[in-house]
């Protein structure tokens, strides 16, 4: 077993690539916040692919983070030189190699200090950031930014010491504006549709708080493109770490990945950007319908399966789309409930990436759980399915399965399975839907009345009544029951 590192990356087998770029002559271009696996086989690998190619070399990542926890991966990261194995899992078979694009990772400290310095140095151009769909203190009612949070009026109040990413971000902009370094690039690379526009409303409007000045020096100097990103990397556990070892390589932090990848951005950096095109991305003027097609059919098709899937004791995705039920259920709402209102992309159209997205949803070496998809149902709700539920009824289309699908997830919220068995919390506001869900099994209307997440969906007959149905049969007669009478 060879400890990853810099002086042991020639002694990996042969099979393995690994960076053929002089790691010690790179230099920093990026500060990356929220260093999870997503971004590490996503915006990390474009750029190591670059490397590879001889480019890029002073757009090298500095990894970080804002709570406590991100210490410890710091800490993991550092003792392997900041390398980290991507495992492709390809049902044809599996494949590793090294990427070593990040080469430094900011201390994480109470007030994130350090963070704020390192951004507003001149080398860094770009600051990105995954931090999950429900990560941008955006108010679930209005969907404008939400002054009231707790976060947010700490930030506001003590500007030098954020406990946000946004909060140190602002404050590295003014380093930078009263140095004259000049802005940077704020990049998100969440799944949000028009995330860059988010990103740029969650800075701009913390800075208005404390500095109106500045908030308005940062929406016209810095630049927030938005993007879509797109690859499915499950969580590390026991077993991703077994099977870095299986290639003969000890890694703390390693990575499962599918073996497709893509990623559409608006060509909007301020101050430079790597030509991430050449590594296989895309610059497109009209990112909205890639995120459309995206968000609507690859993580909307995620959440009409993910809670019947662990309703049904169903532990991964891939395992879903060899249920007969709920595979078909899938192609039933997706083909009829939601294809019809996305636009062609110039690489597909609907019926195409409807079925791309089937394969790789079925495939089974990606241990995908459905625990982890059906993960802040609050916000993917809103966000992936209420989309199409309005779409069919401004098209006269009756959202049955799309209502069955919201009916599921209110019954996965009561918190146990068809079988008895417990289902962990698994939303950050699990209490409140829990007990919600409870009340809606003899009363449905009070799971509509969730404006943040419905918002005048309750008023619409053709979905509140169905989704009325939907739920009463479910406790009725039990799901796999309800999906057949829906399916027939």
């Amino acid at each position: 077993m060879i400890k990853l590192s810099n002086k042991t990356l020639a002694d990996l087998p042969d099979a393995i690539k690994r960076p053929k770029y002089d790691r010690s002559a790179l230099t920093p271009g990026i500060v990356h916040i929220g260093l999870g696996n997503f971004h590490r086989a996503h915006q990390s690998w474009y750029l190591h692919r670059l490397m590879q190619m001889g480019l890029a070399q002073d757009w090298a990542i500095v990894g970080a983070g804002v709570r406590p926890y991100d210490e410890q991966m710091r800490q993991k990261f550092a003792a392997q030189d900041y390398l980290t194995t991507l495992i492709e899992l390809d049902p044809a078979g599996s494949s590793a190699e090294v990427v070593g694009a990040m080469i430094d990772y900011v201390p994480v400290e109470d007030g994130n200090g350090a963070l704020i310095e390192r951004m507003a140095q001149p080398d860094i151009r770009i600051v990105a950031l995954t931090v999950t769909e429900g990560g941008y203190y955006i108010d679930p009612a209005t969907k404008g930014f939400d002054a009231t949070h707790p976060d947010i009026v700490h930030d506001a109040e003590n500007p030098w010491r954020p406990r946000t990413a946004f909060g140190a971000m602002v404050a590295a902009l003014k380093l930078r504006r009263d140095r004259g370094v000049g802005p940077f690039t704020g990049q998100s690379c969440d799944n949000l549709q028009g995330n860059g526009a988010v990103l740029r409303q969650t800075v701009v409007s913390l800075a208005k708080l404390s500095d109106p000045d500045l908030a308005e020096w940062i929406d016209a100097e810095c630049s927030f493109p938005n993007a879509m990103v797109d690859c499915i990397v499950p969580a590390t556990g026991p077993q991703e770490l077994e099977l870095v070892q299986d290639f003969g390589i000890k890694d703390a932090v390693p990575v499962t990945h599918e073996n497709f990848r893509q990623w559409v951005i608006e060509d909007e950096f301020c101050a430079g950007r790597p030509d991430w095109d050449k590594a296989g991305a895309t610059f497109s003027d009209d990112v909205h319908s890639y995120e459309t097609m995206k968000i609507r059919i690859l993580n909307g098709g995620h959440q009409v399966i993910a809670a019947v899937g662990e309703l049904l004791s169903v532990a991964t995705i891939s395992g879903c789309m060899t249920h007969p039920l709920i595979v078909a259920l899938f192609e039933k709402v997706e083909r009829e409930e939601i294809m019809p209102h996305v636009a062609p992309v110039p690489e597909f159209t609907p019926e195409t990436y409807v079925a791309l997205i089937k394969t790789r949803f079925s495939n089974p070496k990606i241990v995908d759980t459905t625990r982890r998809v059906a993960f802040d149902g609050s916000s993917r709700q809103p966000g992936f399915l209420v989309p199409s539920i309005h779409a069919c009824l401004a098209r006269g289309i009756a959202p049955e399965g799309l209502a069955l699908s919201s009916a599921l997830w209110a019954r996965y919220c009561l918190g146990s399975r068809e079988d008895g068995t417990e289902i962990a919390p698994n939303d950050p506001f699990w209490s409140n839907l829990t007990a919600l869900a409870a009340k809606a099994k003899s009363d449905p209307k009070v799971w509509l009345s969730m404006r943040h997440i419905y918002g005048d969906l309750a008023e619409e007959p053709q979905f509140a009544e169905a989704f009325a149905r939907w739920l009463s049969m479910i406790y009725r007669e039990g799901v796999e029951a309800t999906l057949s009478s829906y399916l027939t």
